[in-house]
C-alpha cells in the first residue's frame, strides 16, 4: 500500500473509533495492539499488518473492509 491509502486508512479508523468514543488506548486494548502502535497507524506513520487490520475492525465491531471505505 502507498502512503496515500496509509493516510486514509489511518483517518478512516480515527473516525470509526471517535464515532464509538473510543480513545486510542481503549482500541488498543480491545484490539490487543500497543496504544502506541494503534495512534501511529492512525497518523500513518506504522503500516500495520493484515492480522492487525482484522484485529482493529474486530475491537470496532466492523467488517474489515468498512477500514477501507473512504
Amino acid at each position: 500500500m502507498n502512503k496515500v491509502l496509509y493516510n486514509k486508512l489511518g483517518r478512516r479508523i480515527k473516525q470509526l473509533r471517535a464515532e464509538q468514543g473510543l480513545t486510542q488506548e481503549e482500541l488498543a486494548e480491545l484490539a490487543g495492539i500497543n496504544a502506541k502502535f494503534e495512534g501511529r497507524i492512525e497518523r500513518a506513520l506504522n503500516k500495520p499488518s493484515l492480522d492487525t487490520i482484522f484485529k482493529i475492525a474486530k475491537a470496532l465491531k466492523v467488517e474489515p473492509v468498512e477500514l477501507f471505505k473512504f
